[in-house]
């Protein structure tokens, strides 16, 4: 991966952070890793916990950032998110998983956030 393509996907992290935290989110881990992969974030909106992926576009030429988010790559979050939940002893908390899309088309940011995205299925 790209140097560029690092600091692309980190500026956006940092984006969705303050969006989040503007929204009421209480960040709880950054960058999550395990052997199968990354959670990008992991907040707290009230008492649910939730897992947040992540995706920065430069522009729309490929399509909508939250389009990335296959179900291959949904199936991993969810793994990802039960490891966490065993390691943090939270198995009866509640939990979603939300996407927040970030695209710089017109050199300023368009942040959106998708709650509940896709189920854990």
């Amino acid at each position: 991966m790209s140097q560029a393509r690092i600091a692309l996907g980190k500026t956006g992290e940092d984006l969705a952070c303050v969006e989040l935290e503007k929204r009421g989110y209480a960040i709880v881990a950054r960058r999550y890793r395990q052997r199968s992969g990354e959670l990008d974030i992991i907040a707290r909106d009230g008492q649910t916990l939730v897992f947040v992926e992540v995706k920065t576009r430069e522009s729309h030429e490929f399509g909508d950032a939250a389009e990335a988010v296959t179900p291959s790559k949904r199936r991993r979050i969810t793994q990802l998110a039960l490891d966490y939940m065993t390691r943090h002893h939270l198995a009866d908390c509640p939990c979603r998983f939300d996407v927040v899309s970030i695209h710089f088309d017109a050199g300023a940011p368009t942040i959106e956030l998708f709650q509940n995205a896709f189920d854990a299925s």
